[in-house]
């Protein structure tokens, strides 16, 4: 019964998946949407850090038919790209699906092969192991770091910059080390707004942000993630304010810092309680 079950669901997914490469093969045809006709590859792209954001926020607000709605967005993006690529005759949706599978397979030998594994460390070990051997495609590049992509956000590529050079031995040893460069990175942020330069103020803004998230990454934090913890946190006592105000008649524009100040306040010691 049970086997039916999953017979019948891959059916099911596999008609879907085919109706929806059909929809936008549709959209893309001269007959249909002059507006998806004429998207290119660069722009697909910005929608896809979009709808990669907007997955995110669903995964973290645990509401199920947000991040289905989401994820369908986020794939249809993926189809979009590999669309344009079939167009151009690159290569297709198929041969996506191919390659990602191939390699799944080979990165989990102790799932479909004869590896033996004893623990969690053993199947990362493994990855990182059978991952440097494929990465042929980073062969020509100069420098180790040059595999982390540009268009990163700028805490996750830091993150991962820091990361990579930590590998080869190139890290701090204790946690004070990496305190004591977060108080030398603000000590020097400081004389820069002394002077007034623009310039130096931003370039040791730089540095403390880098140091802060080698510090995160040093008790494995994600940088990015503990960011936007701190953004909703934020967004949660401002709405307050703005709540209290607007019983009050008022808005955020009509009010004092200090009555501000005081919801704020308000805010912060419920959270806490």
């Amino acid at each position: 019964m049970k086997k039916r079950k999953v017979v019948l669901e891959n059916s099911r997914i596999e008609n879907r998946f085919i109706e929806l490469v059909n929809v936008l093969r549709r959209l893309r045809s001269p007959d249909g949407c002059l507006w998806d006709r004429q998207q290119k590859k660069e722009d697909i792209g910005r929608y896809l850090l979009d709808e990669s954001y907007e997955v995110l926020d669903a995964v973290a607000s645990g509401g199920s038919e947000d991040l289905k709605e989401e994820l369908g967005d986020l794939l249809f993006q993926i189809l979009f790209l590999a669309q344009i690529a079939e167009e151009s005759g690159e290569f297709g949706i198929a041969d996506v699906l191919e390659e990602v599978t191939a390699k799944m397979i080979r990165r989990h030998p102790h799932v479909f092969g004869n590896r033996e594994v004893g623990s969690v460390a053993d199947i990362r070990a493994n990855w990182e192991e059978i991952k440097k051997n494929e990465e042929k495609k980073y062969e020509h590049h100069e420098s180790l770091l040059d595999k982390i992509p540009r268009s990163m956000p700028g805490l996750m590529r830091a993150q991962k910059i820091t990361a990579l050079a930590s590998k080869v031995g190139f890290d701090w040893t204790e946690a004070q080390d990496v305190i004591a460069k977060i108080e030398e990175e603000l000590d020097e942020l400081k004389a820069a707004i002394r002077t007034g330069d623009r310039e130096h103020i931003t370039e040791e803004t730089g540095d403390l942000f880098f140091s802060l998230v080698n510090l995160c990454r040093f008790f494995s934090m994600d940088a990015e993630q503990t960011l936007q913890r701190t953004i909703l946190k934020f967004n949660a006592r401002f709405y307050h304010i703005e709540k209290k105000l607007k019983e009050r008649g008022k808005t955020p524009a009509d009010a004092s810092l200090e009555e501000m100040d005081k919801l704020w306040n308000e805010a912060k010691t419920a959270s806490k309680e």
